[in-house]
């Protein structure tokens, strides 16, 4: 069943014409891959069979007490309990290890975690891989116990002094809150003539019911597996994927959810595409090509991939590009090593010092791997974030070393995967990750995603609030 967003993305309309809420269905789709537990949990036999031989001693053969096991999960439910605990099991809750100390040990599993690399470590792809499972929204019940700030996106933290407002109840539906924003051009006015008609440029763009799509995989991994997986779930979620011309034609079927990848030996193959696709992402800047695609296509939208520090950014504008996907690295790094956020407030500024920020989107992808990341991006000044490494993850791949090159970069992925698992699993974390947008617009007191754009006011950035307090303070070098 299609579904369509409305102006404002409160809701959808369906086939039948029914009112409906936007709203991400979500179903289990386990490991197809067994990944190493989490956790390793190490009992010591013979001070186990002493418990037991003193529990005999006083208790008899009662079934209950001898049979009861100090686990609710069932890591100690197997044929012989304890003796061969079932590790896939552990939580890491640490009850066993409070009631029997003299025995019972629980530690990380150092296979766990070598899963990710150095930027995408072991407790990003844990996460990303239970909220890829569930769909559900991570939660510890012991809290947080972690550090409170750090680099790069840990330095930044959300304001949520709104949090008395009646939208934080947006994730459960009793107070709505808009994720819908816009891709494409956007006039600063528009003109009428006499009779009151419109003259001049005119708004053109897609609406998507939230801020994400799916990017381009790492090279090695391009075929249409890969591809139709990006685009189910794109299609199911009403969003968008980057799907290169090549493949295009074979998913033709999924067009609606396709931003076509072209780069300039494609412009011959642009006109045999049986589709006008929705969207067209030039890999690199050519005005010939661009020409072309306006010419034949003056509906679509036109999207340029870019480096977040391109100097001709503004250039670009004026030639008539009015979207832009920037990109950094897959550890969020320009050639220089500036980091991702610092790159889009850059980007963003640029725009807004020329006057023309209102006129143009900016989509964005590399180094952002953890739901908290898309709004902290959007505050930072992007409209949309485009998902790369995450979309690895959740299809089970493994780092295969430090991938941070988008050509270079090694995973390894297993043929067990299918197309139907693989979209349902994407889905489930795009999902997630809205629940998780929802609650922190919602403690924002936000009632739609499009206000959070460049919204610097409800950041606060770690070294400056450092520098604020410890300034001329003896010791202090920040």
């Amino acid at each position: 069943m299609s579904l369509l967003p409305d102006i404002n993305g409160k809701s959808i309309v369906n086939s039948k014409g029914a009112y409906e809420r936007y709203h991400i269905e979500t179903e289990e789709a386990t490991d197809i891959v067994r990944w190493p537990s989490r956790f390793k949990v190490k009992v010591r036999r013979t001070g186990l069979a002493k418990l037991l031989l003193s529990e005999v001693r006083h208790y008899g053969l009662n079934t209950d007490v001898l049979l009861s096991r100090p686990c609710m999960y069932g890591v100690f439910s197997g044929p012989v309990g304890g003796f061969a605990p079932r590790e896939e099991l552990c939580v890491g809750c640490l009850r066993c290890t409070t009631e029997f100390p003299e025995f019972v040990r629980v530690e990380h599993n150092p296979e766990r975690q070598k899963l990710g690399d150095s930027y995408f470590h072991f407790g990003h792809v844990d996460t990303a891989s239970y909220e890829a499972s569930s769909g559900l929204v991570p939660v510890k019940g012991a809290g947080y116990r972690g550090k409170f700030g750090g680099q790069d996106w840990d330095g930044m933290w959300t304001d949520m002094s709104e949090i008395v407002r009646p939208t934080r109840d947006g994730i459960h539906g009793r107070e709505f809150i808009s994720t819908a924003v816009d891709i494409g051009y956007t006039p600063n006015f528009l003109i009428f003539d006499e009779d009151g008609k419109s003259v001049g440029a005119e708004p053109k763009g897609i609406k998507l019911p939230l801020p994400m799509l799916y990017d381009l995989p790492p090279s090695q991994h391009a075929n249409e597996k890969i591809f139709r997986i990006a685009a189910g779930a794109a299609k199911a979620v009403g969003s968008l994927a980057v799907i290169p011309l090549r493949w295009a034609e074979s998913l033709s079927d999924l067009a609606e959810a396709m931003i076509v990848h072209v780069d300039e030996t494609d412009q011959e193959g642009l006109t045999k595409l049986s589709f006008a696709p929705v969207a067209v992402e030039m890999d690199r800047w050519d005005a010939n090509l661009l020409a072309a695609i306006q010419s034949q296509w003056p509906e679509t939208v036109v999207i340029l991939r870019a480096a977040f520090d391109d100097p001709n950014l503004l250039s670009y504008f004026e030639q008539g590009v009015h979207v832009f996907h920037l990109t950094a690295n897959y550890h969020g790094r320009s050639k220089d090593g500036t980091f991702v956020l610092d790159l889009i407030r850059a980007a963003h500024a640029r725009f807004v010092e020329a006057g023309v920020r209102q006129e143009i989107s900016l989509i964005g992808s590399g180094g952002m791997i953890a739901a908290e990341h898309v709004p902290k991006a959007l505050i930072c000044g992007l409209d949309a974030v485009a998902l790369d490494t995450p979309v690895m993850v959740v299809l089970q791949a493994r780092f295969n070393g430090d991938c941070v090159d988008r050509d270079t970069s090694d995973f390894g992925l297993s043929d067990k995967i299918s197309a139907e698992w693989g979209i349902q699993r994407l889905q489930n974390l795009t999902g997630s990750w809205r629940d998780q947008l929802l609650e922190i617009m919602g403690a924002m007191g936000l009632r739609e995603v499009r206000r959070l754009r460049g919204e610097m006011g409800r950041a606060m950035f770690m070294r400056t609030l450092e520098k604020e307090a410890f300034a001329g303070i003896e010791g202090y070098d920040g």
